[in-house]
């Protein structure tokens, strides 16, 4: 599993939480909001040449969540700070070799909303991931290669949000 599949299946996960468009009501448009999502964090080896098909089909999840808090300034703008946490898949990608993965960091993001009427607006959001990989490959008699490194991406997300409540 290279470090670019490790990046895309991260910010994949991280879209999948997209949490839905803030509740407000029109004369509220401003303040603070927190908030969480769970999901599913998938991790494969895919594309791997000349190696055995038992190597290519490896497919393993876990779940992933995430905690947020944000400021919105007015109905348009706000900034949000994410912890993603995307679990540890773990699974046996050839007899006697178990491969597991593990990715967490921090995303700090500008959002942006556009109101579409009283229940719906458009959300959208761009940032960046800052995150700590770590890979690690274990065999039967317990010897263990770990890869661990530090990095960040450009993350980014639109949905369709629909406001419930008050």
């Amino acid at each position: 599993m290279t470090l670019r599949s490790i990046t895309t299946l991260a910010t994949l996960a991280a879209l999948a939480v997209v949490p839905a468009a803030y509740a407000q009501q029109q004369e509220e448009v401003s303040g603070f909001y927190v908030g969480g999502g769970v999901g599913q964090f998938n991790a494969s080896i895919d594309d791997v040449d000349d190696v055995d098909a038992t190597v290519d089909d490896w497919d393993d999840d876990d779940t992933a969540y995430k905690f947020f808090a944000g400021y919105r300034l007015n109905r348009f703008l706000a900034f949000e700070l994410d912890y993603v946490n995307l679990g540890e898949p773990s699974g046996t990608v050839v007899p006697g070799f178990n491969v597991d993965a593990s990715i967490d960091g921090f995303a700090p993001y500008v959002v942006g909303t556009l109101p579409l009427g009283p229940w719906f607006e458009l959300y959208g959001r761009a940032g960046y991931y800052f995150y700590d990989a770590t890979v690690g490959v274990t065999d039967t008699l317990d010897n263990r290669v770990e890869f661990d490194e530090e990095s960040e991406d450009f993350v980014y997300g639109a949905v369709i949000g629909a406001n419930i409540g008050e």
